[in-house]
């Protein structure tokens, strides 16, 4: 934990990872979306890659298309553009994803670690409707729940599922609230 609003899950989650836990979290998104049937997950660079990699086996190993952020020459220009906002980085980018990847019609699920302020999420909808897609479903590892992020986006009628919900940190003490499902 850096002060009350970073949580540092590095040694586990999103620089050292732990495949083990993240096999049990992609069965995990698997069940708590058993009634979805993506046609391909969307995430954002980087640390939402490894998981949304490992989930995808479990719904019949679909595809993963993940937002670049910035500017890729090996891209082209070819690409679905938004301006996200990183809670963490405390800086705006514009991520990107190739028109190749995503079509008219398709359902897309979205996969990341974290949530705070909904702004990635918001990022990858965007484009997701720039494309004529549909988002069926949000799922998240960790939500911070004393951030506005997941009843912003909840109000906003997206189907958001998050694994653990930290309701606040204070004083070295992390509480964890009631997951979203």
């Amino acid at each position: 934990m850096i002060g009350s609003d970073i949580l540092k899950v590095d040694m586990f989650l999103n620089h050292q990872i732990d495949v083990k836990l993240l096999n049990d979290i992609g069965k995990e998104f698997r069940r708590v979306f058993s009634g979805i049937r993506p046609d391909k997950i969307l995430t954002i660079e980087a640390s939402g890659i490894g998981i949304a990699c490992i989930a995808a086996q479990y719904f019949d190993n679909i595809p993963v298309v993940f937002a670049k952020k910035g500017a890729h020459r090996n891209v082209g220009s070819n690409l679905y553009y938004s301006d996200v906002f990183s809670y963490t980085k405390g800086v705006t980018c514009t991520i990107g994803v190739s028109k190749d990847y995503l079509h008219a019609g398709e359902k897309i699920l979205i996969i990341d670690d974290f949530l705070a302020k909904g702004g990635a999420v918001l990022g990858l909808k965007d484009i997701i409707e720039q494309a004529g897609a549909q988002l069926c479903g949000v799922g998240i590892v960790i939500e911070k729940g004393f951030q506005d992020g997941g009843e912003k986006l909840r109000r906003m009628g997206i189907n958001v599922q998050s694994l653990a919900v930290v309701q606040s940190m204070r004083d070295g003490k992390i509480s964890f609230g009631k997951g979203s499902r």
